[in-house]
């Protein structure tokens, strides 16, 4: 939260009372978030799609091998991404069906 302030070795939040270390908040900001197969994804970079996947609010889905280029990681959320396919605009994709791309 924005109301945050550090006491000596810990973190105190001003408006619920909740305290905790500095190494565990800097432990849990360094989220990695990995495709199917445990590679680790980056800003930037492609995968593929694994499998078909139907895709909400378009009657277009998305085959088995479509490229994803350019991906974004969403903040605290290491089973999502977004990105966009050739024909899709604006997708959220969970990493369990996805690959990096070579």
């Amino acid at each position: 939260m924005e109301n945050t302030y550090p006491d000596g070795e810990l973190l105190i939040c001003a408006d619920c009372g909740h305290e905790w270390s500095q190494a565990a908040a800097a432990s849990e900001s360094t989220m990695v978030v990995r495709d199917c197969n445990g590679n680790v994804l980056a800003n930037g970079d492609s995968v593929v799609v694994i499998k078909d996947l139907k895709v909400k609010g378009s009657s277009i889905p998305l085959k088995q091998g479509t490229p994803i280029k350019n991906i974004r990681l969403i903040e605290d959320d290491a089973e999502h991404i977004e990105g966009h396919s050739d024909k899709i605009k604006d997708l959220v994709l969970k990493t369990c069906f996805l690959r990096k791309a070579n």
